[in-house]
């Protein structure tokens, strides 16, 4: 069941059948949390808002400031290897036509970004859930490793228009090429962009994969 307009801590989260989503969640060393925490004290003083509400500007700010954190690919970056990222991307890819439609994805060594559109009756927390666990005991069994792989929480951005879309699906294909992964999109094996998935124009147009 999803569960409409709900706050996970800071900033309030739709989650509503049909919605449009930009999901990214990362590997627990990728990110410490105590590194955010700084930053939006940090923002919160000098941008305006609270640690738990930030000003819009300073709220683009963070995500700026993760997005190159990320890319710098700090912590194990497990998910470069290709065996680990292709579990990520079987799961991702079995879901399509479920709960969601696969719009676009994006597996980077230490991150992954995910846009679908929620089709079915199934919370956006469960959807997550059901990439990561798995992915989890996978990539800890094919490593010989035990514990925690991800970060708990995740990051999510509803998609609010036309604009938002294009933009969400232009930094997806593009994250590996801006962290000097590849030179195109289409290098990147494990993405929507490397396997050629479809071209939809439409957040509502449900992409299918390339044959």
């Amino acid at each position: 069941m999803h569960k409409g307009i709900h706050d996970r801590g800071y900033l309030p989260h739709w989650d509503f059948e049909d919605s449009v989503q930009a999901i990214t969640f990362r590997l627990g060393d990728a990110l410490p949390t105590s590194v955010i925490e700084e930053w939006r004290r940090e923002l919160a003083g000098s941008l305006g808002g609270s640690e738990r509400h930030l000003s819009p500007r300073a709220q683009t700010d963070l995500h700026r400031r993760i997005a190159r954190y990320e890319d710098a690919g700090h912590g194990s970056g497990v998910l470069a290897m290709h065996e680990c990222a292709a579990i990520v991307q079987g799961l991702l890819l079995a879901g399509h036509d479920g709960a969601y439609k696969l719009i676009e994805w994006c597996i980077m060594p230490n991150h992954v970004h995910v846009l679908v559109r929620l089709t079915g009756e199934i919370a956006l927390g469960q959807i997550v859930k059901g990439w990561k666990a798995p992915a989890a005991i996978q990539i800890n069994r094919l490593l010989g490793r035990s514990g925690s792989l991800w970060l708990e929480d995740y990051h999510d951005r509803f998609i609010r228009d036309l604009d938002h879309f294009h933009n969400a699906v232009a930094y997806i294909r593009e994250n590996p090429v801006k962290a000097g992964l590849c030179k195109t999109p289409a290098e990147w094996r494990f993405s929507s962009a490397g396997i050629g998935w479809g071209t939809g124009s439409s957040p509502h147009e449900g992409r299918t994969r390339a044959e």
